[in-house]
């Protein structure tokens, strides 16, 4: 099973290292605006592989990517000193402009899994684009809010001693500053998280949840402060997802992927939880949520909302 990765970059390389490290396909070419740069990390997570699982790395053009199931896209440029987000935004947007009829016309049948910041609107962008040539939006992903799904899961189950696969709860809305912690749906065995708390003897009071909600929110602020980027979260949640696609597993995933309404915000693109398959989005699944995060996520696609309009395009 093929996967191709467009953008070289520190998200690229990682995911392809984790899908290495993980046996995720069998062979991966890394595409880059760079020659150079791609064939340097392939080669460099190709002397991994005897290390790990048997697979093929290397780089290649876009006509290289024909036969592959799933292509990430973790391409794009950073934000410059001075530079509004808007002003990043057209940017980038230009990159995909050029950029994604390439990779499709050589890749049509892939599913395109997009990790480019902000991710909501570049996903948004990505299955405008795709439209133009036939391509439906279920096979448009972007990765949302996977890792915050992953990173709320993990200090929840930090705080109440059970292992993390037993945690069940959502982030949901933009990834970003604006995204909705479920808290009304989590459950821990199957039993919603208060009452668990309550059983256990564990104190998970309102300071407790707004603590815990920080440090999901702000979990990239921090780590971008500590060390300029984050990669490795976010590689590890792209090659769980496209494993999902290569074996047809039907994972519920937190992923975003453009909606005709959220919250009563039309044609927007944000995080909700969606069945994933070989084929994509198999269906967008209905949250019902308590009042506050139903309000809190209609302010978060709008937000969206706003600046996918912003780009004027």
């Amino acid at each position: 099973m093929k996967v191709g990765i467009v953008g070289s970059g520190q998200v690229g390389a990682t995911a392809a290292y984790a899908m290495v490290m993980s046996g995720v396909g069998r062979e991966i070419v890394m595409v880059d605006v760079s020659r150079e740069r791609a064939q340097a990390q392939a080669d460099d997570i190709a002397h991994a592989v005897p290390f790990s699982n048997p697979l093929d790395i290397h780089a290649g053009d876009y006509a290289d990517l024909a036969g592959s199931r799933a292509i990430v896209i973790a391409a794009g440029v950073g934000r410059q000193p001075g530079e509004t987000r808007v002003q990043l935004l057209q940017r980038n947007a230009a990159i995909f402009r050029q950029m994604v009829p390439q990779v499709l016309a050589h890749a049509a049948d892939a599913v395109l899994v997009i990790a480019t910041n902000p991710v909501d609107v570049m996903t948004h962008l990505t299955a405008r684009f795709a439209a133009e040539i036939g391509v439906p939006s279920t096979r448009i992903i972007g990765t949302g809010t996977t890792l915050d799904t992953a990173r709320f899961r993990a200090l929840l189950a930090d705080r109440v001693g059970v292992d993390a696969h037993h945690v069940h709860g959502y982030v949901v809305g933009e990834h970003g500053d604006s995204q909705v912690l479920t808290w009304s749906l989590v459950t821990v065995g199957g039993v919603h998280i208060d009452e668990f708390c309550a059983l256990r003897g564990i104190t998970m009071d309102e300071p407790t949840k707004v603590d815990i909600d920080a440090r999901v929110r702000f979990a990239g602020r921090a780590i971008i402060a500590g060390k300029g980027a984050t990669f490795y979260g976010i590689g590890s949640a792209l090659a769980r997802i496209v494993d999902v696609i290569l074996h047809d597993q039907r994972a519920i995933m937190t992923v975003c992927t453009p909606l005709p309404e959220v919250a009563g915000v039309h044609d927007v693109t944000v995080s909700l939880p969606h069945l994933v398959g070989g084929d994509g989005i198999l269906a967008s699944l209905p949250v019902s949520l308590d009042e506050t995060e139903t309000i809190a996520l209609q302010a978060s696609a709008h937000g969206v909302r706003e600046a996918i309009e912003s780009l004027n395009m």
